[in-house]
């Protein structure tokens, strides 16, 4: 049971009843309390989507005391399709989910986005959970579903298509499913192929992405007709913000044409940079794998003299891979990321620890994400801002910027002798099929997406939180997710590493003060109440 909120020609609000598995509309209106709405002005476009339900309802439904209870609903088909018919879920009948004591997820089911809270703390904002529904709103032999992934690559890929093919096909009966080759353009430019469980038996053993990617290419009403055109009524798209930005637009303009079509997201982001949901699939497999590629840079580097290793891992914005596996390796005596600025010159600086660092033990390790210091390497090289296909900023070589100037200043200035070992594993990494971890939640990503697409939800991602999968609204993944350089974590790494803060540098204190900020003026507009 659904509630949502109206304003009948009063200042008043009241709550309805709203049962989406079934077809009549009964209304009860409460009187209630004033409620503070909560403020969505950083997303307007959804504005008519959101549903702010103050207490899980019940048969029995009584208002109770506004204890800040915030539900980030995602659209239903039936909010612009009243008179679409539901059906039982075919998974009644599964051999495999008899032995399920709950095979259905309950309508009031809801999850969490905090579970740290204090007495007398509001509820907070709540997310509806995953899993198969009791009424499904497509029949079996009606479903013509595609798949597309978008963007740049990341380990999983390939477990996911396979996942939602099977899962459509033996939970659901269905048989019809296109694979939309090239990214968004295949929409337009006709590449399909069909997908059977026995042609995606084995790709999950394979890296990349087996339907082929691009970056751009989005039109939204060519993607729209050609979708009308085939008779497709779901759509999974599996990519990162910016591909879960076309899939908002995919889902407004299906929803403007009056479509009975499902639009699941799949969120993809090796970076791990994703809001609200626990970590994105392929960062496992990342962490695990660049731990090659910091052991090798130890290898090299224990074996000279004042041996100085660089190792260049991903990060674009975020530097969750750099920071995690410079914590599982211990060999690492620097991490530099996107989120903590640091300087090279002076007392503090990164010159003086090396220096340090050698002089104690002979060698050491950097690991740096890939953008970290792009400013410092913009304003050295003085290269001017550009993008790429996506609208994300082309990125300068950062680990070959570093090696030089560590290179420069210790043999020019200093007058040492050291050895440089620079090593950038970045695409080995991204192309490597997913450990045995990434498999398994890969596997659950596909499953919640096929299962909420059956249930007629519509214009959502999914992914856990806090350990339960579930439905997201798309806006909300858009935002990214940085390293919190005030949270425990990064101070773990410091006192792992005994690496300095440079926190002491000028300018440096005062960008992150700036940039937690502006991060809690980004968290106001988005869960605010």
């Amino acid at each position: 049971m659904e509630a949502s909120i109206s304003f009948l020609g009063s200042t008043k609000p009241n709550i309805s009843l709203f049962n989406p598995s079934s077809n009549v509309l009964p209304r009860r209106d409460f009187p209630l309390p004033a409620l503070k709405l909560k403020k969505v002005s950083v997303l307007p476009r959804i504005l008519h989507q959101k549903r702010l339900i103050r207490a899980q309802c019940s048969d029995g439904f009584k208002p109770e005391e506004d204890d800040g209870f915030v539900l980030e609903d995602v659209p239903h088909l039936t909010k612009f399709l009243p008179d679409l018919p539901s059906y039982p879920n075919p998974l009644k009948e599964s051999q495999a989910y008899a032995i399920v004591k709950r095979t259905f997820v309950s309508s009031e089911d809801v999850v969490a986005q905090n579970i740290v809270v204090q007495k007398g703390s509001k509820r907070g904002v709540h997310f509806r959970r995953a899993g198969p529904r009791e009424r499904v709103y497509f029949r079996s032999d009606e479903v013509k579903a595609c798949i597309v992934t978008c963007g740049g690559l990341c380990p999983g890929i390939n477990t996911v298509i396979r996942e939602i093919v099977c899962g459509l096909n033996n939970m659901y009966g269905v048989n019809n499913i296109l694979g939309i080759q090239g990214g968004y353009r295949g929409f337009y430019s006709k590449n399909t192929m069909n997908l059977t469980p026995k042609v995606v038996n084995d790709i999950h053993k394979r890296g990349g992405t087996f339907l082929q990617t691009s970056r751009g290419g989005h039109d939204t009403a060519k993607i729209v007709d050609n979708i009308q055109d085939r008779g497709i009524n779901q759509v999974y798209i599996i990519g990162g913000d910016g591909t879960q930005k076309g899939a908002e637009k995919i889902y407004e303009e299906v929803e403007r044409r009056g479509l009975q079509v499902a639009v699941s997201g799949i969120p993809k982001t090796i970076d791990n940079d994703i809001a609200v949901i626990d970590k994105s699939f392929g960062f496992d497999t990342a962490v695990e794998e660049a731990q090659r590629a910091i052991n090798a840079a130890h290898v090299e580097v224990e074996s000279v003299e004042n041996g100085v290793g660089i190792v260049k891992l991903m990060g674009r914005y975020s530097g969750f891979i750099a920071m995690i596996a410079t914590l599982a390796n211990r060999d690492v005596d620097c991490c530099l990321i996107p989120e903590s600025p640091f300087f090279l010159e002076g007392k503090g600086g990164l010159f003086e620890f090396i220096e340090e660092r050698l002089k104690e033990n002979r060698h050491m390790v950097i690991v740096i994400a890939e953008g970290a210091g792009q400013d410092y390497v913009a304003q050295s090289m003085r290269a001017s801002e550009t993008k790429d296909a996506s609208g994300n900023r082309l990125l300068l070589d950062v680990g070959l910027w570093l090696t030089q100037q560590i290179k420069d200043h210790f043999t020019n200035v200093r007058k040492m002798m050291i050895n440089m070992k620079y090593i950038d594993p970045t695409y080995m990494i991204r192309a490597i099929p997913s450990n045995a971890s990434d498999n398994v939640y890969c596997t659950l990503l596909a499953q919640s997406a096929v299962h909420g697409a059956m249930a007629g939800y519509s214009g959502f991602t999914v992914g856990p939180v806090n350990s339960r999968h579930a439905y997201i609204p798309i806006s909300v993944t858009e935002v990214t997710n940085t390293v919190k350089l005030t949270d425990r974590m990064w101070a773990r790494l410091l006192a792992s590493t005994n690496q300095p803060s440079f926190l002491t540098g000028e300018g440096a204190l005062q960008n992150v003060i700036d940039m937690e900020t502006q991060e809690k003026i980004d968290n106001m507009k988005i869960s605010s109440i």
